[in-house]
């Protein structure tokens, strides 16, 4: 496979990813997996959360690709989609759960004004406990923090 076919497909998961994290995130996580998401909306007792069981479940099909791309002969740009997918889950673990949660400890304070969007949007997400009235599902971009506080006025 051509390097810049393979590199197209690679970013082009990471960004597709969030979309498709958003969905699950706004309709299987505060829905019907609202079961193991809820312990992400409670203070954590412990190291591990209920919620923790999404990161195995999304990595299946990123560990599918990667294997069929690589190992069983099948399209080689799988192992390439397959690789975008871990990437964007590295990636959301660095934001979600090391620098807004702080489940690695650490002492860095974000500055950027996209950093600070991002950490706001996830502080509203979290300000309603229950399965219904939460705002900004996304993880790597959020609507702007006025339009969030609207929203969660509403709601």
């Amino acid at each position: 496979m051509h390097w810049l076919t393979a590199s197209l497909l690679f970013v082009a998961t990471i960004a597709a990813m969030e979309g498709v994290a958003y969905a699950a995130h706004r309709w299987v996580m505060h829905g019907p997996g609202w079961f193991l998401h809820a312990s992400h909306h409670r203070p954590r007792e412990g190291r591990w959360e209920l919620n923790d069981l999404y990161a195995a479940i999304f990595a299946i099909p990123s560990i599918l690709l990667l294997y069929g791309g690589v190992q069983a002969g099948w399209w080689p740009g799988f192992a390439w989609i397959g690789a975008g997918i871990a990437a964007y889950g590295a990636i959301y673990f660095g934001f979600h759960d090391v620098i807004v949660h702080q489940r690695v400890p650490h002492r860095h304070v974000p500055r950027s004004s996209y950093m600070k969007r991002i950490v706001q949007a996830h502080r509203m997400h979290h300000a309603v406990a229950e399965k219904h009235g939460a705002v900004s599902f996304g993880f790597l971009w959020a609507p702007p923090a006025a339009r969030l506080k609207a929203q969660l006025k509403r709601n």
